[in-house]
């Protein structure tokens, strides 16, 4: 019996595999899809967007850099590694089509920021992103078997078991990270509630005969949006129509013409059309991310419309808040309630994200009542509050669990503090165990930190840039869990290090 079975080799559950993986848990992951190369994640329509907060999770676990290798970014391996502020965003994002100018990004605003080689978002394709995750999933010994369709879910109070036709397998704790239509989800009865579509999308790679017919990038219109990416072909476009046409149906290339011709307001012409799919702004999310032995993270917990390209970045999240958690309730030294905290932080997060989403659907209807709201948003989107606003919430820096501490940074992704000597902290993390940054003069706090020790590495010494900050205590998923002033507190300390991981070794 393994540990953990992940249902769906996509990226959220690579990720979480690999999590898993890293703190020696057994880990089986079934996949219904034979392999990674679908049409759909390969150029030009399996592009991505990472946040922030996405690139970072790749950053503290070693792997930015063949992300970026494999992804065809250029990169500089001492960018910013001397550098006392960080640079500018070279794009903040848009809402609703309604692109942000980087200047008017209030910077000031940002205090906690530090230069890092994560400080901003990347684009990538989902191959990419999946064959990456595959290769370190299988160096941590994760077992990957493809072509596996899950058809029923069994639990009891010890174990649940994934079936498979006549196969079974077993494990003390089964995820569903098997996309929007979960059949994990369904299969072991989560609630799954929220609002129904207003559009059908399309994204299409087609020959356009007449592509200078399309302006480039995002273009609202008085019939809904359409957007050219770069890549000749790619197009997106989003018809007001209610969500009629769904996702079962292929969409034809007449079909597709006369979409994007009614959205566009041109007579464009679609020559042919390569490869073709449909989805809608519907938004759903369960109740609860677990039942039982059985959790979900991902698209199987929530979904969404892909505006923003919030949907991958959420279910990254997801992984890395749940990783560490079920690692500890695996290896039997998770305090009380520890998995719990897995919904409690990350549902309002996932809320949060499809609210973002239906207020971008608002701005966006082809209505008098949309084209007054898309005035408003220009007009506030055009300020530095506005673009500052914005660029928080879509690089998910405005994110912060509720733990219950008074420093404005407990609950946060921690910053990239820096030793004099240029140790990093995402230097640390690479092992995926939690970090002691012990930045004063008082060595009270090492013998402290030695009843983790196969839990979290304690690191000391005068720091580049403390923010202030005399000790700071981070969990395995980056975010800060205590911060202690210059002559920390050893007892603050010790409660924060036993409220999340557990009772001390020694």
């Amino acid at each position: 019996m393994h540990d953990v079975v992940i249902v769906g080799a996509g990226p959220v559950g690579l990720f979480l595999a690999c999590e898993l993986g890293l703190a020696g848990c057994s880990v089986l992951v079934l996949e219904r899809e034979p392999g990674i190369g679908s049409p759909l994640k390969v150029k030009p329509l399996g592009i991505r967007g990472l946040s922030a907060a996405s690139v970072e999770a790749f950053y503290r676990r070693g792997m930015l850099r063949p992300l970026q290798t494999a992804s065809g970014i250029p990169h500089d391996p001492g960018a910013e590694l001397d550098a006392d502020e960080p640079s500018r965003p070279r794009g903040v994002g848009h809402f609703a089509g309604m692109m942000l100018d980087p200047a008017n990004l209030d910077l000031a605003a940002l205090p906690y920021r530090l230069p890092s080689p994560a400080s901003e978002g990347m684009p990538t394709y989902l191959d990419t992103v999946e064959t990456l995750l595959s290769e370190q999933a299988s160096t941590l010994g994760v077992e990957i078997r493809r072509g596996v369709t899950v058809s029923a879910i069994v639990q009891n109070e010890e174990s649940a078991i994934a079936q498979a036709g006549a196969d079974e397998y077993a494990a003390r704790w089964v995820v569903g990270c098997d996309g929007g239509r979960s059949a994990v989800r369904r299969l072991a009865g989560f609630e799954f509630v929220g609002s129904e579509p207003q559009f059908t999308g399309y994204l299409m790679h087609a020959t356009v005969a007449d592509p200078e017919k399309l302006r480039p990038w995002f273009n609202l219109t008085p019939t809904g949006m359409y957007l050219q990416m770069p890549a000749p072909g790619h197009i997106g476009v989003m018809d007001f129509d209610g969500g009629a046409f769904d996702r079962s149906q292929q969409p034809t290339r007449d079909h597709l013409q006369a979409v994007l011709r009614h959205v566009s307001g041109t007579d464009v012409t679609l020559s042919d059309v390569h490869i073709a799919s449909s989805f809608t702004d519907r938004a759903m999310q369960t109740t609860t991310y677990r039942r039982g032995r059985v959790l979900l993270a991902g698209d199987a917990a929530h979904i969404h419309s892909p505006l923003g390209g919030q949907g991958l970045n959420l279910g990254i999240g997801d992984a890395v808040n749940l990783g560490w958690k079920l690692a500890a309730t695996v290896r039997g030294y998770a305090p009380d309630g520890l998995l719990d905290t897995y919904t409690r932080e990350r549902h309002p997060i996932g809320a949060a994200v499809l609210d973002w989403s239906r207020a971008q659907v608002a701005a966006m209807r082809p209505d008098p009542h949309g084209q007054a709201v898309q005035g408003v948003i220009r007009d506030l989107l055009g300020t530095r509050d506005g673009t500052t606003y914005v660029f928080q919430r879509v690089s998910g820096s405005s994110i912060r669990y509720d733990l219950g501490g008074e420093h404005p940074l407990v609950g946060r992704s921690a910053p990239d503090l820096r030793f004099e000597d240029g140790t990093r902290l995402g230097d640390l993390m690479r092992d995926g165990r939690g970090v002691a940054l012990d930045f004063s003069t008082d060595p009270c706090l090492r013998g402290a930190a030695r009843g983790w020790e196969s839990r979290m590495r304690y690191a000391a010494g005068p720091a580049r840039n403390d923010l202030g900050l005399g000790a700071v205590l981070v969990r395995p998923d980056g975010v800060i869990a205590w911060a202690g002033d210059r002559a920390p507190d050893r007892e603050a300390f010790e409660r924060a290090a036993g409220q999340w991981f557990g009772a001390p070794e020694s």
